[in-house]
């Protein structure tokens, strides 16, 4: 089996489109955790920086985690996140060092 992927980012947006960028950024969670090789999949609010939100994705391979970032409603949101953010995204790769288990 392949090494597990996870991904940790955070997104900090402009002040004007914050809750915009929060409606659609849960918009992309139910679907996303319906997806082949998607383990677990979160959406957070930072609570001492209101607004920050911050998501954790775990995913069976790289492969299934590459297939997520090329769905059609993904690659459009990269082209044009900088209209929803005040600084790129801060995307951190992890590998998990515990034992994965539900």
């Amino acid at each position: 089996m392949d090494q597990l992927v996870t991904v940790m980012g955070t997104a900090r947006p402009k002040p004007e489109r914050a809750a915009e960028l929060m409606r659609l950024l849960l918009s992309f969670v139910e679907p996303t955790r319906q997806e082949p090789g998607c383990l677990e999949y979160h959406f957070h609010e930072d609570r001492e920086e209101p607004g920050v939100f911050v998501f954790y994705e775990v995913w069976r391979s790289r492969a299934d985690l590459d297939a997520h970032l090329a769905l059609p409603h993904l690659r459009d949101f990269w082209e044009h996140r900088m209209d929803y953010l005040a600084t790129d995204l801060e995307l951190r790769f992890l590998e998990m060092r515990s034992p994965h288990g539900h």
